[in-house]
């Protein structure tokens, strides 16, 4: 438990100055992030093989995500973006064709999802640093999947009687997910009121953030299960060894994951330039 705590302190002070340094120190770290991450996902399904040279959906999913991340930071059409992701499957595809029949259609969109999986969903962190206000909204993302994470285990821990999902995580109860939200909501309600409110005057920015912090929430709790879903499908316990006490990347940024989306979409839609 020491372990994981030191773990979690060095990664909120590591995430407290890339988010606020943003630009290339924000996009580097997430690429670095997303290769390992893919690395991880590529590992857990069996897709990247002992010899290099035979790792052919791996060399050209790597390639393609740091295309991606290039495409994302220097050029500012988001249109580019859906069209990398279009490109990596022509790539796929023209691997799994001239090297027929060494890859399994099943691979390939293996492959493929674990680029959209943690790469491009990763990405939406730097997408919503970049929107107007951005330096503020982006907090959500973190605010609505760890204080979610914390605030969902001592409810849990003290009131949990009824299973949320008792064959995929036995430990994760009803009432600690309720708990997760609300305690997201109120963080988001606090961090709105005493620091947004004065910078975004003209909206109901608190309640706006109530929102944002309760449906990330939400998502950030099914982004937790998808991964630990991943895992029992594997017969693996974690992703990888890379954050003592917590796993690989994918076992501590599982809930994050999810919830870029969909912070990327509420602030799009609620909070306007």
């Amino acid at each position: 438990m020491l372990t994981r705590v030191i773990s979690g302190i060095v990664l909120v002070i590591a995430a407290l100055i890339t988010i606020l340094a943003g630009g290339y120190v924000l996009a580097a770290v997430l690429l670095l992030l997303s290769l390992i991450g893919y690395c991880e996902l590529m590992k857990a399904c069996r897709l990247k093989e002992e010899k290099p040279q035979n790792n052919g959906l791996m060399i050209i999913g790597s390639i393609g995500i740091v295309l991606y991340y290039l495409l994302m930071v220097f050029t500012t059409d988001r249109t580019y973006l859906f069209l990398a992701i279009i490109m990596i499957l022509v790539a796929f595809m023209f691997l799994y064709v001239l090297t027929f029949p060494k890859y399994h259609a099943e691979q390939v969109m293996s492959a493929l999802f674990n680029v959209i999986y943690a790469p491009v969903m990763l990405s939406c962190i730097y997408l919503v640093r970049s929107l107007p206000y951005g330096e503020y909204s982006v907090w959500m993302i973190f605010i609505s999947s760890w204080i979610c994470d914390t605030c969902a285990y001592f409810v849990g821990v003290a009131f949990g009687k009824h299973k949320m999902s008792p064959k995929l995580s036995p430990k994760k109860s009803i009432e600690g997910a309720i708990g997760g939200v609300a305690g997201s909501a109120v963080v988001g309600a606090l961090y709105a009121y005493f620091i947004v409110e004065r910078v975004i005057a003209e909206q109901q920015i608190t309640w706006i953030f109530v929102l944002i912090s309760a449906a990330g929430a939400v998502i950030s709790q099914i982004g937790d299960l998808a991964a630990s879903a991943i895992k029992r499908n594997h017969d693996i316990k974690d992703y990888g060894k890379l954050i003592p006490g917590h796993g690989g990347v994918m076992d501590r940024f599982d809930s994050v994951i999810f919830t870029a989306p969909m912070i990327y979409l509420l602030v799009h839609l609620l909070i306007r330039a």
